[in-house]
């Protein structure tokens, strides 16, 4: 690990310390490594050519919107291979909020994405992600298909730090 050293004004100090008791970390570097990621994060923006990336994407509809429900379905099962899973949970008689984890190449993600939140009736769309490096697992984890015969290799993807 490297170490480094700067220098705040007092008021920054302060003010930096204050957001560190409020979101709980336990020192100033862990704090500044998250933001420090973040930063390197946002910059990167998945941009990158030939990039991959994990991503939340939670988005909100009205479920009486015509054939909404299974447009997204469709443009979910459309994109089966960026897709891992789906949360759908009921806010109220008309609205739910649906989050969905992807990974994939982050151009496609990103498209997809966009796709979904264009749809007619969906709202208040957002897409977090994640830069990260993809290798092929040359291992098992004894899962089902390990038990079945199956080879179990399968693709890792680990987030950029």
């Amino acid at each position: 690990m490297e170490r480094m050293t700067i220098s705040l004004d007092e008021t920054l100090a302060t003010a930096f310390d204050a957001l560190i008791a409020e979101r709980g970390y336990r020192n100033r570097s862990e704090a500044i490594r998250d933001l420090l990621r973040a930063e390197l994060e946002r910059a990167r923006g998945g941009q990158e050519e030939g990039a991959f990336c994990i991503a939340a994407l939670s988005y909100v509809y009205n479920h009486h919107e015509r054939e909404l429900a299974e447009r997204l379905t469709g443009l979910q099962h459309h994109h089966h291979d960026l897709t891992v899973s789906t949360l759908h949970a009921h806010l109220d008689h008309d609205n739910c909020l649906e989050c969905a984890v992807l990974r994939g190449p982050s151009a496609e993600v990103r498209r997809f994405a966009e796709a979904l939140v264009a749809e007619r009736g969906v709202r208040h769309g957002s897409l977090n992600l994640i830069s990260a490096d993809v290798a092929q697992g040359g291992h098992s984890h004894g899962g089902p298909a390990y038990r079945r015969g199956g080879s179990g290799a399968h693709v890792h993807y680990r987030p950029r730090s």
